[in-house]
């Protein structure tokens, strides 16, 4: 993977610009705060998103990548003021669950989410790498 960064352009604080990578796509379907069970952890955004980033990892996970295979991530928020004021928080558990920065993110407010408690829904796309050939 290579993050990509143009010219004299500072680099962005917790996004990239752009990512170029090859190898196998994956591509993560919306995930929210709920657990395996499907009940939302809490009503609580920063608790929630924590939550859906696991419940993203796991999938990751279970394709047999990693979070630093993550190239694009689109986080969809019912509150932007709420977002804004729990940064800190949610910050603090993306470094705990996925750990690096160089994903290309945009972040949406929307009216509402499919399920009704949701504050929050993260979507991402993955490049796996690929298997070396068996020699």
């Amino acid at each position: 993977m290579r993050v990509i960064l143009p010219n004299g352009w500072p680099r962005p604080k917790g996004y990239a610009n752009g990512v170029a990578a090859r190898g196998e796509m994956l591509f993560i379907a919306g995930m929210i705060g709920w657990d395996e069970k499907g009940e939302l952890v809490s009503d609580d955004f920063a608790v929630q998103a924590r939550q859906a980033l696991k419940n993203l990892a796991a999938v990751l996970h279970a394709a047999g990548g990693k979070p630093e295979h993550i190239v694009r991530m689109t986080w969809y928020v019912t509150d932007k003021r709420e977002y804004l004021a729990s940064a800190q928080e949610v910050g603090r558990a993306f470094r705990e669950i996925i750990g690096s920065y160089n994903a290309a993110m945009t972040a949406v407010e929307v009216t509402a989410l499919m399920e009704d408690r949701a504050k929050v829904e993260i979507e991402a796309t993955a490049v796996l790498p690929d298997s070396p050939s068996p020699t």
